[in-house]
């Protein structure tokens, strides 16, 4: 079994480098992580500069390369440009903090499975819902288990399970649907030291706690496994907007 380790925390984040120890056991592990922190770049690919890979030494792993790019950046190049033969499964994470409900549409974590799952690959994004820069060792285990279980399964291949892992003394594991994290953003405004306007973001998350979504989930305590896809048609409208009086 061949597998390939991204990140969107960079290639010295200490939860990537525990998910790439833990996963030898199933294993070839192949890392290929952006060379800083590319948090919140969502699904951005690089187009208007070259890309420079490098291998990174004294790394757990097999092989380790670091790019200068986004998270689906190094599953493209790891999957079509180094062609370190083929893959079995694409994780992504450990993430240094929780993608819940709406934020996997910001995540980079997340963004890397999707691309996977785009290339055909199965994909899991696992995240764990604290910043701290340790502790990252029982999350990496489940993602040990979820690797082998997925042995033995099939999931249609433009499908990814997006995994959050509570910082608490994890209760069970459950399989959920996405919540809702709506941001209240303010903007500060301030100024640069040459009198030039710039502004901060910053603000609160409303949590939508519905029972049964991945933000109730770690909110009680619990691990969350939702089966995410990158088809955003929705289909239930089609019909009715078929119907509407739009022919040229």
């Amino acid at each position: 079994m061949h597998i390939l380790v991204t990140n969107d925390d960079g290639i010295h984040a200490p939860g990537i480098r525990a998910l790439a120890a833990a996963l030898r056991t199933l294993g070839k592990v192949t890392v290929v992580a952006p060379d800083r922190e590319r948090s919140a770049t969502g699904h951005a690919i690089t187009v208007h500069r070259p890309l420079r890979v490098r291998r990174s030494a004294d790394y757990p792993a097999d092989d380790a390369y670091s790019v200068d790019g986004t998270p689906a950046d190094c599953v493209k190049i790891a999957v079509e440009a180094l062609l370190l033969d083929r893959f079995d499964l694409v994780i992504s994470g450990i993430n240094r903090g929780a993608n819940l409900g709406t934020d996997v549409l910001y995540s980079g974590t997340v963004s890397a499975a999707v691309e996977a799952a785009i290339l055909g690959l199965p994909a899991i994004a696992i995240s764990l819902a604290d910043f701290r820069d340790s502790g990252f060792e029982p999350a990496a285990q489940f993602a040990v288990k979820l690797a082998h279980e997925w042995r033995s399964k099939e999931l249609p291949p433009d499908t990814l399970l997006n995994v959050n892992w509570p910082k608490a003394e994890v209760k069970g594991v459950v399989v959920t649907t996405l919540g809702r994290r709506r941001y209240a953003n303010t903007f500060e405004k301030r100024q640069d030291p040459s009198g030039r306007d710039y502004f901060w973001m910053g603000g609160e998350v409303d949590k939508d706690e519905t029972l049964d979504t991945d933000v109730w989930a770690v909110a009680n305590g619990y691990a969350s496994v939702t089966p995410i896809h990158f088809d955003l048609t929705n289909y239930k409208l089609i019909s009715q907007v078929q119907s509407w009086d739009i022919t040229l």
